[in-house]
């Protein structure tokens, strides 16, 4: 019997759907509006489309959202007192910089000076530090990492108890999804594993796995004799291996793969998420949730 395909772009507009009628009840019984700034350096087209698609969404559920687009030469000194302008702007409760920035500007300077407690990204030394002491310290969740949580818990898989193996250890994913799902608490509570480049047998360990978490950026790494049968997979892996005509446009559009080998995976796995269409929809809808947050914790609504 095939898995159980977890579709990252039905949950993520079911979310969306819970997160619109939230500002909206904010909006009614204490006047607050979540806000949000992102701030793009430069044109960079991958970048322009990532800000583009985070500004459509602020404003389908009702932010009050800023796009401030600057210049590719701007300095690192102007840059930081734009930060620090938003950081005291009280109608500003996420502040968002788009990477990569130009090669004259220190991103982990520029990602250090955001408020951590506007820092709806969770990138800020001090959000990493509170999610590794869980609890009531964390602030926010890292996006795409709560968007790999939101998946297994929605999909009906227990956490608590599971086995997980996190394959890769990077900051954007691999540590901050392992420390997650290592706390105490609803979608947590698991013994978690995590493999890399360093590992001498990854595939002994990923047999184990109830549910295999894929995130380090090599197609087809995971081979199906990989994965335990009924297991939950998650595809993190988003990798360009080519070009095909888009049937719509006559354009040429990228061939997408996961890190894991999705035809022959899903059917020993007993749910796995697409690729596209898994956690990449996830990502936006979670800076969202983070952004509603910080506004209630800035306006001390519990």
């Amino acid at each position: 019997m095939a898995a159980k395909i977890i579709s990252g772009t039905e949950i993520a507009a079911q979310i969306r759907e819970e997160l619109k009628k939230e500002v909206s009840e904010m909006k009614d019984k204490s006047g607050i509006i979540p806000g949000l700034v992102t701030i793009l350096v430069g044109k960079n087209p991958a970048s322009v489309s990532y800000v583009t698609a985070k500004q459509k969404t602020a404003h389908e559920l009702g932010f009050y959202s800023i796009q401030d687009d600057q210049p590719e030469d701007i300095s690192e000194t102007d840059l930081l007192n734009l930060i620090d302008k938003y950081n005291k702007d009280p109608k500003i409760h996420g502040i968002l910089v788009q990477l990569p920035l130009p090669r004259h500007i220190d991103e982990k300077k520029v990602l250090n000076s955001i408020d951590p407690d506007k820092d709806v990204d969770a990138f800020h030394p001090v959000n990493l530090g509170r999610l590794m002491i869980g609890g009531d310290e964390v602030k926010f969740l890292p996006c795409t990492p709560a968007g790999i949580q939101e998946l297994i818990v929605r999909s009906g898989f227990e956490t608590s108890g599971a086995e997980v193996v996190v394959v890769g250890r990077s900051n954007i994913v691999g540590k901050p999804i392992a420390n997650m799902l290592l706390q105490k608490g609803k979608g947590a509570n698991a013994t978690v594993t995590v493999v890399h480049t360093g590992t001498k047998d990854i595939a002994s360990h990923c047999k184990r796995a109830d549910i295999l978490i894929v995130a380090a950026g090599v197609p087809g790494l995971v081979k199906p004799e990989w994965i335990k049968p009924g297991a939950c997979v998650i595809d993190v892996g988003v990798n360009r291996v080519g070009e095909k005509i888009s049937e719509k446009t006559g354009k040429p559009v990228p061939i997408l793969k996961g890190d894991v080998d999705f035809d022959a995976a899903k059917e020993i796995a007993g749910a796995i998420t697409p690729v596209p269409g898994g956690v990449g929809p996830m990502t936006i809808t979670m800076l969202m949730k983070n952004t509603v947050k910080s506004a209630k914790l800035h306006a001390g609504i519990k």
